[in-house]
């Protein structure tokens, strides 16, 4: 039998090979205990009939259909359901509460861009569903929950006919919530990054996945959830709240289920390092754990070498913390180092790097280390000058373009920015490049991304990171929610400032004699920022916890935080602002509330923001 072209006659064959083998083990945890509930591979497939025989009878072929789901097990067999029945799956979350810019007007924004009718969710969430699309003037969207008993009938399905070039579901990025991007995935994209993710991982059948990042999140849903069934393997998951609330639980989870492969960004696995304790580590054993991916934006060095030591008594092996480079426009991975090899880094001089060059610190503590996200593999890949689009040699900083089989087929129903991004065009003439909006640097045929792109902040001339100005005040005092902060720039009075909205930890807006310390705790971060930069930080907002926008993954959005300052949305416990700054701000927040419009949400970074 030849190889499945697609990721719809995979699933099919794995059913029949696997039908009594777990494909997936959710976890859900009640205070101190924790319920696992299986799903076999045959479970999966009937429970997937039984959707697709429903949407059949719709008439749903074709169509984009959005997946609300709190369960992971619901969400993987009504995406092999939308599989079955040529529905293009469009995985989303849950619409909530929260301030404004806040889930529920995301998805909103998602749902009207797709164009979606059709809405599944679990019976759990439907009648809060069934109200958010009330809420949002959203006629004619029928909303279905898959999991009530008697729903379809599996024997009813008829097999449709899936070609590679069709699309396999819409990944959106996590670009501003006015304008999201559905990253258009095709069967082919899909399976050709499978296949990367297996030669460059070295993953097989016996792997175990297990992790915390939501389903509806790239590395989440590619690598977590359908790599274990592309190998023949399963997953093991729990939710994001598990996680945050007690992260000791992803970790108990690794020991309990053998997991060898999982991850996130550097947040959680600060998360760890910070909050478990010496006794709850004495009580794992993280020795099989072989690859801890690490896909942030960019990795840092220090916190897999803090990591590492940390959990190094529960057998953890500093060959396992793995840097990973990838985005929702190529499907998921890009680059990766060697499996069970100690990933490269190296020690820049910052200097050389505001003018676009790596070259060696001249002292290591002076330095900015950098992780390195090994070879390209599967891609030609290019660094490449944004404004002449001219290709730049080894050792020079530039934007990394793009191309090969994983790299998606565009943004849905956006004809020109998928031509500007997706078929962008060397000064030589060379084409069908991705531009992907980050900035790297090849070093000895290793990938070292060093930012965004649009993120950059330049002042005076000097090229300066913001996750760099968020770490320098990393630490500096107990009040401060650590590597919790948005830097960027603004124009005001002539030129570029520097701003920082830094979250603190306490809970008591009212307390006068607070005053004080905070306006210490601001001088402490302006002369930190100063003399690590020589650069002014004439404006910092300290603001409560919860302030800072995150991604689902926890990746701040640097730029959905400079969009509400300029607004005037930000309130902070204290503040201190440049006077043109001050009058920018108070003038854009009173032109948007006369006008009644949301005239200020940023661009989305050029090549979108599904960063792993």
């Amino acid at each position: 039998m030849p190889d499945p072209s697609t990721f719809t006659e995979l699933v099919r064959e794995r059913t029949e090979a696997l039908a009594d083998a777990d494909v997936h083990i959710e976890l859900c945890h009640r205070g101190a205990g924790v319920a696992a509930r299986h799903m076999t591979y045959a479970e999966m497939d009937r429970r997937a009939r039984r959707i697709a025989s429903v949407l059949q009878d719709r008439g749903a072929a074709g169509a984009p259909a959005l997946l609300l789901y709190s369960s992971t097990a619901d969400f993987l067999a009504a995406y092999v359901g939308c599989l079955y029945a040529g529905v293009v799956a469009v995985p989303a979350p849950l619409p909530g509460g929260g301030p404004r810019g806040g889930r529920s007007d995301r998805v909103t924004s998602v749902l009207r861009d797709t164009g979606a009718r059709l809405v599944l969710t679990e019976s759990a969430n439907a009648p809060d569903v069934s109200r958010w699309l009330a809420d949002s003037l959203l006629d004619g969207v029928a909303c279905l929950a898959t999991d009530l008993p008697g729903l379809g009938d599996p024997d009813a399905w008829r097999p449709v006919r899936t070609r590679p070039d069709d699309l396999a579901f819409l990944q959106y990025t996590s670009g501003s919530v006015s304008d999201p991007r559905g990253v258009m995935v095709s069967h082919r994209n899909l399976m050709a990054n499978q296949h990367l993710l297996q030669q460059v991982l070295g993953t097989t059948a016996e792997d175990r996945f297990g992790g915390w990042l939501p389903h509806f999140h790239d590395m989440g849903f590619i690598a977590h959830l359908l790599h274990p069934v592309w190998l023949g393997g399963h997953s093991v998951q729990m939710s994001p709240v598990s996680f945050v609330k007690r992260p000791l639980r992803w970790l108990q989870a690794i020991d309990a289920y053998g997991v060898t492969v999982g991850g996130g960004p550097n947040f959680c696995y600060d998360l760890c390092t910070e909050r478990i304790t010496d006794e709850e580590i004495a009580g794992l054993d993280l020795s099989r754990w072989r690859l801890a991916l690490n896909g942030a934006e960019p990795v840092r060095p220090a916190t897999l070498d803090a990591f590492a030591r940390r959990f190094a008594p529960a057998g953890l092996r500093a060959e396992a913390l793995y840097p990973c480079y990838g985005l929702a426009e190529a499907t998921l991975l890009v680059s990766a180092g060697a499996p069970g090899s100690p990933y490269t880094t190296t020690t820049a001089d910052p200097a050389a790097l505001e003018h676009g060059r790596l070259a060696p610190a001249p002292a290591a503590a002076d330095g900015r280390a950098l992780a390195g996200c090994g070879p390209a593999t599967g891609y030609d890949l290019r660094i490449v000058d944004p404004e002449d689009r001219g290709e730049l040699p080894p050792g020079t900083v530039g934007e990394i373009w793009l191309r090969g089989d994983s790299v998606a087929q565009g943004y849905w129903r956006r004809p020109t920015e998928t031509e500007e991004t997706f078929r962008a065009t060397l000064d030589d003439g060379e084409t069908g490049f991705l531009r992907t909006g980050d900035l790297g640097v090849i070093e000895d045929g290793h990938l070292y991304v060093t930012g965004r792109l649009k993120e950059l902040i330049i002042l005076n001339g000097r090229n300066l990171y913001p996750q760099d100005v968020e770490h320098a005040v990393r630490g500096i005092a107990p009040a401060l929610n650590p590597g919790v902060g948005a830097a960027f720039s603004v124009d005001a009075g002539g030129r570029e400032q520097l701003v920082l909205v830094q979250e603190i930890r306490d809970t008591s807006p009212d307390r006068t004699e607070e005053s004080a310390d905070r306006r210490a705790l601001v001088r402490r971060i302006q002369e930190t920022v100063g003399v690590e930069f020589n650069v002014p930080l004439a404006n910092v907002l300290l603001v409560p916890a919860g302030t800072v926008r995150r991604t689902t993954s926890g990746k701040i959005q640097r730029a959905l935080m400079r969009a509400l300052f300029l607004e005037g949305a930000l309130r902070a416990r204290h503040e201190v602002l440049d006077p043109a700054v001050e009058d920018l701000v108070r003038f854009r927040g009173d032109l948007a509330a006369d006008l009644g419009e949301d005239l200020l949400s940023p661009e989305p970074a050029g090549g979108g923001g599904g960063r792993w």
